[in-house]
């Protein structure tokens, strides 16, 4: 049986259908990561996105990145440590006072794009990125330089998996720009989830793997996000797991 949250990336919207779909989304998660002003987001975005996130009972956590909101945070900036540091921690302490005013906390903090693929693999980005994240669960995959700077750091971790993405069979995402990489299929996706949430085999592009997780992540950008939500959640609750924030 066991149990699994639902999380999303969430305030990242630059238009109002994008914004109407994260609002359906967040009725179907339990754990949002908000983003801080480093790929997406501004003081109104999070403003409104905790506010939505409040009103549905759902956990919210930060989603900071390397600062380029030019490139959405998804190629590789060059930054000495501390100026990462500075921009991640102005990112994280943004959204806690707009959690505050709300009268929220900040539950978790995931890094986005390039900065969660770089920190999954670099001991040192993955230190920096703990630093920001003491008092909250870090996020990230599975036996990967995030989860031993979190154990080093003494705070908690949850290892993550992508209901929508492709994987490489040495647990690392296919990258976005090959063929694929997003899977498009709504009942794979569902089928993904269901089978990551149960510790079993998925299909990666150079094989199989195993990929270990107390959270799902599914896309709020990715087509058909809020049908691929309801789809992971039916998928679910037929095989008697249970949905929840993670722990």
């Amino acid at each position: 049986m066991g149990a699994i949250d639902l999380n999303a990336d969430m305030g990242e919207y630059a238009d109002d259908a994008q914004r109407d779909t994260e609002k359906a989304l967040m009725a179907l998660i339990t754990s949002c990561s908000i983003a801080c002003g480093g790929h997406a987001g501004t003081a109104q975005t999070m403003c409104a996105t905790a506010r939505l996130a409040k009103q549905h009972d759902v956990r919210t956590g930060a989603h900071p990145s390397y600062p380029d909101r030019g490139g959405f945070g998804r190629r590789a900036v060059t930054l000495s440590a501390e100026e990462l540091r500075l921009s991640l921690t102005l990112q994280v302490e943004a959204l806690k006072g707009v959690l505050a005013l709300e009268t929220l906390y900040l539950s978790h903090v995931k890094a986005h794009g390039a900065l969660y693929n770089d920190a999954a693999q670099d001991i040192t980005l993955a230190r920096i990125v703990a630093s920001v994240s003491l008092g909250t669960t870090l996020v990230g995959p599975a036996d990967s330089a995030l989860e031993a700077a979190a154990k080093e750091a003494g705070i908690a971790f949850a290892a993550e998996g992508f209901v929508d993405r492709l994987y490489l069979a040495s647990g690392a995402l296919s990258p976005r720009n090959e063929p694929g990489a997003v899977l498009a299929d709504i009942d794979a996706r569902a089928a993904q989830g269901l089978a990551i949430a149960r510790g079993e085999k998925i299909k990666a592009r150079d094989g199989d793997l195993i990929v270990r997780a107390e959270t799902l992540c599914i896309h709020s950008d990715s087509p058909g996000a809020v049908k691929t939500a309801e789809a992971v959640r039916k998928a679910l609750d037929d095989a008697g797991i249970t949905i929840r924030p993670f722990t």
